[in-house]
């Protein structure tokens, strides 16, 4: 390099500087952003490290200078980053970009370091980008970036991401798209995000989150885990060739990280959320599939799918798990209740409620169709679509649809209890039932009491009942008699249920 040369990019400041963890260093990577604006197979290399060397001088002046934040900030540098995501040869970039923010977001530790990134909104026009998910590097990186930004939420920073104003929250909203994704690892950063999403005590995200997604994410939730549990079943009954024993392992253990995601949301006593969570797994799994397959098929069963009926064993089984696991009263007394109380009455009269069901393998429409439906008719209700587990053409079930999303919404403006009236409510405060309840409290309080002191009459007269009792019948197998007796042990020994067998 010639004298001139070097003295023109001294002039111009272009000479890397020595020190690569330095306020000069990143005017220096300015510069290598502003002559190279546009990516191409020349330079691409150079932009990838670039970015590279941003995060670490970000991350140092983090610690050390914060002054680095306010020329990256004042210099607009997170703006290249986006302007290079949406160009042409953009894919070639993306990654390191995602890589780059993931890293800052992961390891930045003060807030008003935090607030320098997420102002002028260039994070969630990042989030909203489109970017080619065929790529699973890409996916990958995109999945970690959001989980990453939702570990840092809290009630001041989630006014980054929620927009109250104009009503919008990409953070959770294009992350809960990716619930029913088919890597493992995926679907456990999507509940992680929205776990830490819902914990932030924000009432106005809380609204957003009940009427612009609560039902179509939980029904569509519910809806999956439900074919996985059919698939479950499915394994079961062919279950001949030991080499199938490991899928059936998989299975499980699916369905256990299911139930205590389920858990998870109800400890978090958001009681809006949870009232609609818990309509859903009562009237899409609990009842429709697990309860229902308690009794043969032929009796009192109106259900059009034979699909969604499992064997016995299995039901008894995936129901002793949920009262082994849930501690959500609501769902515990209600589901304990129709299994020891149901009459054949209220068993006729829930089975009439189900008995017009189409189909129980595919939800009527998917989570993305979902929330672009809801967002496009937000404040028309009865146009949106549908996902009561009744048919989704009946005139009956939108009408319940709408009563639900009512009683819900009432529920939601309540102020949250605290933790100790939480749970002095727990233990005077019966759910209201979804079903057949015309008693009295004395005559409630007369069968509470009387469970266990039945005849043959009685026990014929309570057919959910009389099937778990006669799983008790170990003559042919024992199978079912332990996984009736695990349903009885666990019902009664999880704390929510006010009743004993003893």
């Amino acid at each position: 390099m010639s004298v001139f040369t070097r003295a023109k990019n001294g002039l111009f400041g272009q000479i890397k500087p020595k020190n690569p963890h330095s306020l000069e260093n990143l005017k220096y990577l300015y510069g290598v952003l502003s002559r190279n604006p546009t990516i191409s197979d020349a330079n691409r290399d150079l932009l990838i490290e670039t970015l590279r060397f941003i995060s670490e001088i970000l991350l140092w002046g983090d610690q050390n200078d914060t002054s680095v934040f306010d020329v990256f900030l004042e210099r607009g540098m997170l703006t290249f980053f986006l302007n290079y995501m949406r160009q042409k040869n953009g894919h070639y970039i993306c990654g390191q970009v995602l890589q780059t923010l993931n890293i800052l977001f992961e390891n930045i530790r003060r807030e008003t370091s935090l607030y320098y990134l997420l102002s002028n909104n260039h994070v969630n026009n990042i989030i909203v980008h489109k970017f080619d998910f065929a790529d699973e590097e890409i996916m990958a990186y995109y999945i970690s970036f959001l989980k990453t930004l939702s570990l840092k939420l809290n009630t001041h920073l989630i006014n980054f991401f929620y927009n109250k104003t104009t009503n919008e929250f990409p953070l959770y909203v294009e992350a809960i798209k990716f619930f029913n994704n088919t890597e493992s690892m995926i679907r456990i950063a999507v509940r992680t995000l929205t776990l830490n999403v819902y914990k932030v005590p924000d009432p106005d995200m809380h609204r957003f989150i009940l009427d612009r997604t609560a039902t179509e994410y939980f029904s569509n939730l519910v809806w999956f885990m439900r074919n996985h549990i059919l698939d479950f079943d499915t394994m079961i009954r062919n279950n001949q060739d030991i080499n199938t024993r490991g899928n059936v392992t998989s299975k499980l253990e699916e369905y256990l990280d299911d139930i205590h995601y389920l858990q998870d949301i109800f400890l978090l006593n958001v009681d809006s959320l949870n009232n609609v969570l818990k309509e859903q797994l009562m009237n899409r799994l609990l009842i429709p599939v697990y309860v229902f397959s308690l009794i043969k098929r032929d009796k009192f069963t109106r259900v059009k799918d034979p699909r969604t009926m499992l064997d016995q064993s299995p039901a008894l089984f995936l129901l002793a798990e949920i009262f082994l696991v849930v501690r959500y009263r609501p769902v515990i007394e209600e589901l304990a209740d129709i299994i020891l109380s149901a009459d054949i009455e209220t068993v006729e009269a829930v089975q009439r409620r189900y008995g017009e069901q189409t189909t129980y393998s595919s939800p009527p429409a998917s989570l993305e169709v979902c929330l672009a439906k809801v967002e496009s008719v937000q404040s028309k209700i009865s146009s949106e679509i549908s996902l009561n587990a009744l048919d989704i053409n009946d005139n009956t079930s939108r009408q319940h649809r709408e009563n639900d999303q009512t009683r819900t919404r009432s529920a939601s403006s309540s102020p949250q209890p605290s933790a100790d009236n939480q749970r002095t409510n727990e233990t005077t405060v019966k759910p209201t039932s979804l079903y057949v309840s015309n008693w009295t409290d004395d005559e409630k309080y007369k069968r509470t009491n009387d469970r266990t002191k039945f005849n043959e009459t009685q026990l014929a007269d309570r057919p959910y009942f009389e099937a778990l009792v006669k799983a008790l019948n170990c003559a042919e197998s024992d199978q079912q008699c332990f996984y009736a007796l695990s349903v009885l042990l666990t019902m009664t020994m999880n704390t929510c249920t006010r009743f004993s067998l003893a």
